[in-house]
Parts: C-alpha cells; structure tokens; sequence
C-alpha cells in the first residue's frame, strides 16, 4: 500500500480557491477596462460632430452598444414637457413603420424628465405608470431611463430595453449610461449653439437678400417665392406655402408653394372661418401643429403631410396672409427654435406685402388719372368736333335736291348721335371701372368651381343652365356662391371622392346640385356648415336636402325661388 503524502491536500485546494478568485477578479477587471474605454470611444464619437441631428443618433446607438441593449430609444423634450422628436434604434423596418407617431412622452417615459433621475426596472409592465404598448410595438421587459440634462434642463431622456443575453440592467450599466448622458451633455450643448449660430446667419444673409430685391423694385411674387424657398430649407420642411386672402376675405388661397407637389397644392383654398388657418390670419398668432389630418386643411391632409407650421405674414393688428410650413409623413413637429427664426423672418414677407400693395396703388392712380385724362379729352375735344360736324350735316340737308342724298347725309348724321352716345359711354366707363364683384355670375361660379378642383384632388363637372346672369338678382348670387364653396369645402375635407357634378339652373327658381361618388354623410358629425347652407335658403324662402347614393356618394340639392 502506497504511504500517506507527508504534507495535507489542504493547502493545496486552498490555492485553487485563490487563483479562481484571481482569475475572476481579473476577468471583471478587463470588463471594466473595456466598457470604460468603450465609454470613452463613445465619448470621442459623440463630440466629434457639430450636426445636432448626427450627435443624438450616436449617442442612441453608443447608450445600447454599452450595455449591450436589443432596443433603444433618445426623446427630446418640448417646452409642455412631450416629446418633440424621438429617434429609435433597434427596431425593424415592418415594427418603425407599423408605429403611426413617436412617443408622446406621458407615462413611464415621463419619469426621468419629472424626477430627474434615472429609472432601472426589470419588469416595466410591473410599474404603475406603465398604460401598455402602441399596435405593432415589440414587446418589452428590462428598462432604464435616464435624463440627459443640459444647463441644469432636461434637454431629453435615453430608454434601453431588453438585453442581448436575456439578464437585467445593473448598477454599473446605470452608471454606465449616466457618465454618458452627462457627457452627452456638453456635445449637444455645443451643436445646438452651432445649428442656432448656422441658422441665424443664413436667416441674416436671405433678409439681406431680400431686403435688396425690394429695393431694387421686384416683384412681390418674386420675393415671397424666395422667402418661401429660404423658410422651408431652413426649416428642413419637405413644402413652404403663402396662404393670401381672396378679394372677399373669406378664403385663404395658396398664391406661391415651394417644395414637393407645389403644383397641385398652387391655388387651393382653406375657408377662413372655422379652420385654424383662419384663426391664425385673424389673430396674428402662429401655431404648430402636430398632425395637419386633424385640422381643417384639406390641401396637405389627404396627400400625406403630417407636421405642421402656421406663421402669421405682418403684425397682429394687421396680418397679411400665412406662411404654412408642412413636412411628409411620420416626423418630429416643429421645433419652438424654429418656429421664433421664422416669427422674425416672416416680417420679411409682410413689408414685400406693403410695397406690393404701394406699388399696386400706384399703378392704379396712374392708370385712373391716364383714364381721366383721355376721358376728358374725349368729352372736350371728340364729342364736341362730332356734334359740330353733325349741325353742320343737318344745316346742309336743306341745301340737297336730291332725295337719296338728304337719305344718306340724314343717316350719316344718326350714325354720329350714335357715336355721340358711345363716347359717353365709354368716358363714363373710364372715370367708373368696373369692380371685381361686377364680374359675371357665371365666371365666378367657374372661378369656385376650378378653385375647389385643385383642393378636391379631381376636376368637378359644371353643368350651366338658364339664364343665370339675368335672372339672378346680386344677393341671391353671392348666397349662391357661398353656399357653393362650402359644399365643395365639405366634400374635399370628408367625402373622399374622386368625382363631383356640380349643376347650377335658373328657370322659376335658383337651383344648385353638387353631387359626389364618396363615403357619403356620416350618422353623427358636425353639421354647422349645413346648418349654414340651410338657413341661407329659408331667408330666401328656398330650401337645402341631401340624399345618399344607393352605391355610395351624396346629392346635395339647393334651391329659392326667382322672381320675375
């Protein structure tokens, strides 16, 4: 039998002990190393850049590469404390495009900015402020939130969730993400400053600019289709449109678009009552607008624009027109930064406005006093050489023998009395002209007509029958034209439809038809506008009904007598 070792094993296993312990210890050693220079690296990365846009991606991706989270989330706070933008990381193509908006930044979101402290949970769904999951968001366990503050202001707050390997965040990764929030920081401090100090000097330099052409005496659509340009690029707006009122202040028409379907969107029309559009024209205050679906703004709406920016063109006392700002689909809304710069830089557009309107003014007196000029000529000069040709004419038939030829001088001598009362005619027609609202019934039924066409997305039909500009007296017309505009208006912003028929008859009495292959009327929706239409007919003793199509779409049918 082999003899007993003379030393006991004990020891021995003791070291193993120690070296294991060792090694471990090493092991978390070279872990911290690596993470701390990987936060390092990411430190470098992030404050490498002066692009705002640029730095907020980076630190996104750096915050889950740290701590190895699957999702990750940045949320840049607005001043009523919701989102503004949000930039995702982690999540697929079908899972971004299946979540219709970005957070609002409510809830459990909300808590790094109220607290301003940083959130670890390992079971999100467990907290009470957690309302659950948007359609189509992936499903999340593990979180930590932490605010990224900047001069003592929390500028936005980092969310990661769910780690590659299945395990809960820990004190080091809160730690982790804290140092580089914090460094974050600085780094967007400083490309906030340059992306302010970049906008302010092109906002100074387009000003300069146009503050040149209208020295030099350009025309007004020339300098707001450059202001437009300058304000949707400064603005990174995918569409800029100048918004005027129309000669009867009820609608506001879009004179100048630049961007992405300008064309189509040039001369559409926004009712000024009942629309925000409107309120911002009448009161002088700007508005941004989150989702342009939810106002009554048909001409962005159904094509696709989402955000959106009412700028007031002049000051609240005396505003001029809007400047409307929109970008496509699924982005941040306009940022309150954004919305100031343009608050000074449409002042630009209301002076273009006032020259325009000088300039136009001027114009016109010259016009008027070249007519007064030329009417007096003719009344002093013309008509009096014709009326003495034409006594003389008159003296000399009793000198004719001839019967044919006193016939021809006679009829010489009516033709000027006729060409008399022409000229007087025509002198007081240039010392009165005639006035917009003078214009035909029938025009300005075709004028509304291919107004609407362009905000309806189709070309309605127009059937004209009788004698509209005869037998519709003026009142009656402009009721007519209202009620029309609005029945148009309603079924751009709810029928959908791809084709309309609008019908106008004068016979015994007034009736107008305007007929749609849309949803039809809802049950229940508002119905001011045909309340307004209504009562238009009943205080000219008519009447308004709306029937609905058995395959869809609806007639809407409104009539008054005329009186011969």
């Amino acid at each position: 039998m082999p003899e007993p070792p003379d030393h006991p094993l004990l020891p021995q296993m003791r070291l193993d002990e120690l070296l294991t312990e060792l090694h471990s210890r090493l092991e978390a050693a070279l872990t911290t190393r690596d993470r701390m220079h990987s936060l390092l690296e990411a430190v470098v990365s992030i404050g490498s850049d002066l692009d705002l846009g640029t730095v907020l991606r980076r630190l996104t991706e750096a915050a889950a590469h740290l701590v190895k989270a699957r999702y990750a989330g940045l949320g840049v706070v607005g001043d009523d404390g919701r989102f503004e933008e949000f930039i995702p990381v982690g999540l697929t193509p079908q899972e971004s495009g299946s979540i219709s908006r970005f957070p609002h930044g409510d809830g459990l979101l909300a808590f790094p900015t109220t607290e301003r402290r940083s959130l670890r949970l390992n079971n999100l769904q467990e907290h009470p402020s957690f309302h659950g999951f948007p359609e189509g968001h992936p499903p999340m366990k593990t979180f930590l939130g932490v605010p990224i503050q900047v001069r003592n202001e929390v500028f936005g707050n980092l969310y990661l969730t769910d780690k590659h390997d299945g395990g809960e965040f820990d004190e080091d990764d809160e730690a982790v993400v804290t140092a580089l929030a914090t460094a974050a920081g600085v780094a967007i401090e400083n490309a906030r400053l340059y992306e302010e100090t970049r906008l302010r000097e092109r906002w100074l330099a387009a000003s300069t600019e146009i503050t040149t052409r209208l020295l030099y005496g350009d025309a007004a659509e020339e300098v707001l289709g450059y202001l437009a340009q300058q304000a949707r690029e400064m603005a990174d707006a995918d569409v800029a449109i100048v918004l005027l009122p129309d000669s009867a202040d009820e609608h506001l028409v879009a004179e100048i678009a630049e961007g992405s379907e300008a064309t189509e969107i040039t001369g559409s029309s926004v009712a000024i009552a009942d629309s925000p559009c409107g309120d911002v024209y009448q009161h002088g205050e700007g508005m941004t607008v989150p989702d342009l679906r939810d106002i009554n703004c048909p001409m962005l709406g159904h094509r696709g624009f989402r955000p959106g920016l009412l700028i007031p063109l002049g000051t609240p006392e005396h505003t001029r027109g809007i400047l409307l700002l929109a970008k496509r689909g699924v982005r941040a809304p306009f940022n309150p930064a954004t919305r100031r710069m343009l608050d000074a830089f449409s002042g630009q557009a209301a002076v273009a406005l006032e020259l325009a309107e000088a300039r136009r003014d001027a114009e016109r007196l010259v016009v008027l006093e070249d007519r007064d000029r030329i009417a007096k000529d003719l009344h002093d000069i013309v008509i009096q050489r014709l009326f003495a040709s034409a006594m003389t004419l008159m003296s000399t038939v009793r000198l004719i023998d001839s019967a044919e030829g006193v016939d021809r001088v006679q009829r010489t001598i009516d033709d000027l009395d006729e060409t008399i009362r022409e000229i007087r005619s025509t002198v007081f027609a240039l010392q009165n002209p005639p006035t917009p609202q003078e214009t035909s019934l029938r025009n300005r039924i075709l004028a509304a007509v291919e107004t609407a066409g362009r905000t309806l997305g189709c070309r309605p039909g127009l059937d004209l029958v009788g004698t509209i500009d005869t037998s519709v007296p003026e009142e009656i017309g402009e009721h007519l034209l209202a009620v029309l505009r609005e029945a148009l208006s309603n079924v751009a912003r709810h029928a959908k439809a791809d084709a309309v028929q609008v019908t106008v008859r004068a016979d015994d009495e007034l009736r107008l038809e305007v007929t749609d292959n849309g949803v039809g009327m809802p049950e229940q929706g508002r119905r001011s506008g045909l309340r307004n239409m209504t009562e238009r007919a009943a205080a000219l003793g008519g009447e308004l009904s709306t029937e609905s199509g058995a395959a869809g779409g609806t007639t809407l049918v409104w009539r008054v007598p005329l009186s011969r």
